[in-house]
């Protein structure tokens, strides 16, 4: 999963000046007043007469264009931050905006070139520092990272985000006992800084005598802890307390977790089972048979994905170690480059209606634009994977722009995948998740999507990787998963937890270690309180490969504890 990035624009605030009718100034100082109180359609027309009484006015531009990135006018905001930064090239605030709009259009590059640039004109605008080492992490440079956090703090030692950003690095690289201490540097810093405290517990494990336990209950009692925040301390005090063996309670904090963060998100279950029939409806077995051959002939990509919490990122880590392969974490650039090439011409329709209308040509770009968007990587390194899990929603046009790219699908025990995204508060997306029905009903979307990919899609066109089997033969799968991506066996391979590369995404502590059985049937533990899910799995539970409930005995211990569960909800 993708690093939560806070965007933090700088909007000049008003000044009190006198109240001259028809003067620039005054009609900024209002439009920023409005612009304060989250007045944004009001703002706007205030900074544009601004701007037509003074069009030299390099502060309405930058307000201008924070109001439109509000409104998600991310090309006019844009504009606005360039015309901003012509008139004043000095202007730190507007270099920050600038980068924000173009990271927000994938533009990463561009994006930490202009932080850059505000944090050389303005070294205490602690949101273009922030910014600017989210940037660099995203583009994978993460030494550079490290050293801007660790400037920053030499500059401030108190300053509490600096020293979580760098602890979240230090837990990328696998530096745990680093990332522990600047956590606990922040913490202290900030008493409640329940980001920190639900970092922390991701990378320790608790004891029931624990002091931190204490500290981790009351802050959950606290009512005055922003509604934002709650979610961490309620998702850490759970892993707390399972770590203690106390499920009872831990399912409790789970339960509050997920209802707190349920309310702070969009989630449209409709539009999200729409679209999965969308692509069903298109994506056709004749479709494949129309376009053979076309796309790009690279064979460097190889997509790891499928429900989160399915082993993704341990079949990632696998690949990562041997010496051919670039382990390049959750990429954006398949939707950024098919987009891009779908915008630049007479598009035929929406995604994915306008698929049929595509020629080769087309197809042959996007692929090309995505090859293009890779990135560098050592010499002796000949495939990228790209671990992005929803990709299972592209599988199709994967095959049609990057025919010769491998395809891996993680699989798990359906209701261990769906409990462990149920114990996660993710950085970002996996909107489904924090609602035990609607969680299972997604399982069920994506499960009947996978099953249409099997029936249409030629045969080969990717290898399925159970996370049991990963467990129960770690050598065996890891020898069928090299040979799959057509590569010579390499030991490291079996050793893959000693890989230094940085991981980040949810299962960064655990793929630092070699597979362990205790994530297997975890569910169990919290049996009682997951009802809801397993009513909407149905029948997907009995038939799935990876549970089978022993032949689907009646009589069977697993049958047993989803029998009780369901009586509960």
């Amino acid at each position: 999963m993708k690093k939560n990035r806070k965007i933090r624009y700088q909007a000049k605030k008003p000044v009190r000046i006198p109240d001259t009718p028809g003067d620039f100034r005054t009609v900024f100082a209002s439009a920023a007043r409005h612009h304060q109180s989250g007045q944004i359609h009001e703002a706007v027309t205030g900074y544009e007469r601004a701007l037509f009484l003074n069009p030299g006015f390099a502060d309405a531009y930058n307000n201008l264009g924070v109001a439109f990135v509000q409104l998600g006018r991310i090309d006019e905001a844009r504009a606005h931050f360039e015309r901003a930064i012509a008139l004043n090239p000095g202007y730190a605030d507007a270099h920050n905006n600038l980068g924000n709009s173009l990271a927000a259009q994938g533009r990463l590059a561009d994006a930490a070139a202009h932080f850059e640039r505000a944090c050389a004109l303005d070294p205490t605008l602690v949101n273009a520092h922030n910014n600017l080492g989210t940037a660099l992490v995203l583009l994978g440079r993460i030494d550079e990272a490290a050293a801007h956090y660790g400037r920053m703090l030499a500059l401030d030692p108190s300053h509490a985000e600096a020293h979580h950003s760098l602890a979240n690095i230090f837990k990328m690289q696998g530096k745990f006992e680093a990332a522990l201490a600047h956590y606990e540097r922040a913490i202290a810093i900030r008493p409640a800084y329940a980001e920190a405290h639900f970092c922390r517990t991701e990378i320790k494990t608790y004891h029931p005598d624990d002091p931190e336990l204490t500290t981790l209950e009351a802050l959950a009692t606290r009512d005055n802890l922003p509604a934002d925040k709650a979610p961490f301390i309620h998702f850490g005090l759970a892993k707390a307390l399972e770590d203690c063996g106390d499920y009872t309670r831990a399912f409790e904090h789970l339960r509050k977790g997920n209802d707190l963060k349920r309310r702070q998100i969009h989630y449209d279950e409709s539009a999200v089972d729409k679209f999965f029939a969308r692509i069903q409806k298109v994506f056709d077995a004749g479709m494949f048979d129309r376009f053979q051959g076309e796309g790009d002939p690279s064979s460097a990509p190889i997509f790891v994905l499928g429900m989160p919490r399915s082993g993704s990122t341990l079949v990632e880590q696998i690949l990562a170690s041997h010496p051919q392969v670039h382990g390049a974490g959750e990429l954006a650039d398949l939707d950024i480059a098919v987009k891009g090439v779908l915008n630049s011409g007479d598009r035929p329709g929406p995604y994915p209606e306008c698929v049929p209308a595509l020629d080769g040509a087309a197809l042959r770009s996007m692929g090309e634009a995505y090859i293009g968007r890779l990135p560098a990587v050592a010499n002796g390194k000949i495939r990228i994977v790209d671990k992005s899990p929803s990709n299972y929603l592209n599988i199709g046009l994967i095959r049609l722009i990057l025919p010769n790219a491998r395809i891996i699908h993680t699989t798990r025990d359906p209701i261990d995948t769906c409990v462990s995204c149920y114990s996660k508060l993710f950085a970002s997306g996996q909107t489904f998740s924090y609602d035990l029905a609607e969680l299972g009903r997604h399982y069920r979307r994506y499960a009947e999507l996978m099953a249409h990919w099997r029936s249409v899609l030629p045969s080969g066109t990717m290898l399925e990787m159970s996370y049991e089997d990963m467990v129960d033969d770690p050598a065996g799968q890891a020898r069928r998963l090299i040979d799959y991506c057509g590569l010579p066996w390499d030991d490291r391979c079996l050793s893959f937890y000693k890989e230094s590369r940085p991981v980040n995404t949810a299962s960064a502590v655990q793929v630092r270690q070699p597979v362990f059985r205790s994530s297997l049937q975890r569910w169990r533990r919290y049996e009682s309180g997951i009802g809801p899910l397993l009513n909407e799995l149905g029948d997907i539970i009995s038939s799935s490969p990876s549970l089978s409930l022993r032949g689907q005995n009646t009589g069977t211990a697993e049958a047993k504890a989803i029998a009780k569960a369901k009586a509960a909800a």
